[in-house]
């Protein structure tokens, strides 16, 4: 099942849908001008480091990495974890011992990512918020997997993240894809009969928990899909797909401070998604732009939502570059809206890069011979 996105606004930009709805979209930056105005210099000129308030905060937890697979050869006896501040700059670097614990001392408040290195390779990105008004402890356990790697010997072992699935009995399952073929056909009401069904013979599957909320979510019952959503959540709090279409869910309903902390759990359980990336960017700008309607004067709030939003919305250009090409038409909208004419016409000349038959391209072409310094 995969997220249908309905195109809006000047370049055309996506709004996140259900995961195959097809809902209204709007142009989220028509009343955008204060937006220019608070945060143009922020974005042009981001300051690493930027002071947060709050901190003597305790990251910890666990780096568990387990061999499942039983894959033959060397193994490493440690990795280095390092902590970014997602506003830029390395905080912080340790090395820690397989199936040890890490500990960042003096942490303050705000958004990080702790990097897990084998041998001067990436294994492994996750994100933690932290945010408390008295100095805490925040655990986050980092849990892998020992795997070969795609298109390597067997003796040339790698780490991969460990992916979530629930394992059911084969009559389940049969139950299962045959709901997912109801949804492919558009026969919700009979995709919905089929996983009620699943549930009641097995409570705990949070798959189909999951995939019964975004039935519901399609079918515009908003009330059914929250409570199918955190059902599966409540069974696994670490659920990736199930907290992005929780955050989606609350996005449509212009709840942007819940969709943000679901979808900050999202990136958090899955940091190479870029779907989940894609619409933590989206949350993040349209609390900028509610904050706004409300006549909000916070310039460092503001400052600090559009700065997120455009970091979240390039992370998931860099994971899927082909994919998510529409949004550099995201980007392109918010840098014109900006004044940032160089960075508006940067963005759509790698969109027509990477899709040379759009339907509009003698828009863009026009926009950036107006707009490209001679």
């Amino acid at each position: 099942m995969r997220t249908a996105l309905r195109q809006s606004a000047l370049f055309g930009f996506a709004q996140a849908q259900p995961r195959t709805a097809r809902v209204r979209s709007s142009r989220a930056f028509k009343r955008a001008p204060l937006l220019s105005l608070l945060v143009l210099l922020a974005i042009s000129s981001p300051r690493p480091g930027a002071a947060q308030v709050g901190g003597g905060h305790t990251l910890f937890g666990d780096l568990k990495v387990e061999d499942t697979q039983k894959v033959g050869g060397l193994k490493p006896i440690s990795f280095d974890l390092i902590l970014y501040d997602i506003r830029g700059g390395m905080v912080a670097r340790q090395t820690v011992v397989v199936n040890g614990r890490y500990r960042f001392e003096d942490v303050r408040n705000g958004d990080y990512e702790i990097v897990v290195m084998m041998e001067s390779t990436e294994v492994a990105r996750v994100r933690v918020s932290v945010y408390n008004a008295v100095a805490t402890d925040v655990r986050r356990d980092i849990a892998l997997e020992w795997k070969p790697l795609i298109g390597k010997q067997p003796e040339q072992p790698g780490v991969a993240s460990v992916a979530e699935h629930y394992e059911r009995s084969p009559s389940n399952e049969r139950l299962f894809h045959s709901a997912e073929e109801s949804v492919k056909k558009k026969e919700y009401a009979q995709a919905a009969a089929l996983l009620r069904q699943l549930v009641g013979a097995d409570p705990k599957d949070f798959e189909a928990w999951t995939e019964l909320g975004t039935v519901a979510f399609i079918q515009q019952d908003l009330a059914e899909a929250d409570g199918d959503y955190q059902r599966a959540l409540e069974l696994r709090p670490t659920f990736g797909l199930a907290l992005m279409d929780a955050g989606k869910l609350r996005m449509a309903q212009k709840d942007f401070k819940g969709a943000l902390e679901l979808l900050r759990r999202a990136v958090g359980a899955q940091p190479k998604s870029a779907d989940a990336n894609h619409y933590l960017g989206e949350a993040y700008l349209n609390e900028a732009l509610a904050e706004i309607r409300q006549g909000s004067q916070a310039i460092d709030e503001l400052n600090d939502l559009a700065r997120q939003a455009i970091y979240y919305l390039k992370e998931a250009l860099r994971l899927d570059p082909v994919g998510k090409a529409e949004v550099h038409l995201r980007l392109a909208d918010i840098f014109n809206v900006l004044g940032m004419k160089d960075e508006a016409v940067a963005e759509c000349e790698q969109f027509l890069a990477k899709k040379p038959d759009y339907p509009d391209r003698k828009k863009l072409e026009q926009y950036i011979k107006e707009n490209k310094k001679k």
